[in-house]
């Protein structure tokens, strides 16, 4: 057996990419999407059809509809091809405007709908901002799933769970980027890897807490830079991985062993903690890796954003 079914065995596999056509071959349960990938889809000959017949279909709608309705394209396309559900982002420079980030989530599902889509069958990405996490509450309520991505802290793990959102995306690689660029050359990368991962570590810590007090909020491990760290949370509820990391756990044959274990976590000796706003902004602000990665995220998406408006303002 490769080491991608072990996986899937042990943890449900969710494909990251916009390139549904890559998608059939890992046999994924869900995907997930971001402004990076679709921008990165649509610059290839294969999606530029999809990009062109949006624009001319909508064109004299807003640039943010237009946006919205590309997204939408691309998710139904992905959930033609998966059986589970796709993820799709919220603008991300709405990322400290609550109520605009709950109204542009209550388009894009309607969206799907017109589709014939089903509303469980999406999940609406928000940025784990404060004013994220309370958007995605209010969406729960209304029965609108959500996806907190973004997420490098404990402390926002803490408040989606609060939040009672659907499913989290903790950033592996991105973390391990931080701790690595901060050691330079004092870099182990061979101490580093696997269980003593900081990104691992850091998922590691957010599963055990929350099988711990019972928390039902999905903890989907994102952003991984080598299969060394997706093995490492084999286990995980879910993890959302590359079409080239997906490629490579199918050609590895090594034994996989579970590497997180919900019922180990209800024994662990751990404190539960309530975060009201200022104790949030406080926890935040204490954590230098989360507060540096969240705020250069949100940039990197936006910057990704203005490029795909600009693409479907020349379409």
């Amino acid at each position: 057996m490769n080491q991608l079914d072990a996986l899937k065995a042990l943890t449900t596999v969710v494909a990251d990419t916009g390139d549904f056509h890559q998608l059939a071959q890992f046999q994924p349960q869900d995907a997930t999407t971001n402004p990076s990938l679709i921008l990165k889809a649509v610059q290839k000959a294969d999606y530029a059809p999809l990009l062109t017949e949006t624009v001319q279909k909508f064109r004299g709608k807003p640039l943010d509809e237009v946006m919205d309705r590309l997204l939408v394209r691309f998710g139904a396309e992905i959930l033609s091809i998966i059986p589970g559900r796709v993820s799709t982002e919220v603008d991300a420079r709405l990322s400290f405007d609550t109520d605009a980030t709950v109204a542009r989530a209550q388009r894009i599902i309607a969206l799907y709908e017109a589709e014939g889509v089903h509303i469980d069958r999406v999940l609406i990405k928000i940025a784990s901002t404060w004013e994220g996490i309370q958007a995605a509450k209010a969406l729960e309520e209304q029965g609108i799933h959500t996806n907190l991505t973004l997420l490098f802290a404990q402390c926002q793990a803490i408040a989606c769970g609060q939040a009672k959102v659907q499913l989290i995306s903790p950033f592996v690689g991105r973390i391990y980027d931080w701790y690595k660029k901060q050691a330079g050359s004092n870099w182990d990368e061979a101490a580093m890897a696997g269980a003593n991962d900081p990104g691992v570590q850091s998922v590691k810590a957010i599963f055990d807490y929350y099988k711990h007090f019972g928390i039902n909020t999905e903890v989907m491990g994102a952003s991984f830079r080598n299969i060394g760290q997706v093995t490492a949370l084999a286990g995980c509820d879910l993890l959302t991985i590359s079409p080239e990391l997906l490629a490579q756990l199918a050609a590895a044959d090594a034994p996989l062993q579970p590497a997180l274990n919900a019922e180990a976590a209800k024994a662990l000796s751990l404190e539960r903690v309530q975060y009201d706003e200022a104790g949030f902004r406080f926890a935040l602000n204490e954590d230098a890796m989360a507060t540096e990665k969240l705020a250069e995220g949100i940039r990197a998406f936006v910057a990704d954003a203005i490029k795909l408006d600009k693409l479907l303002q020349s379409a």
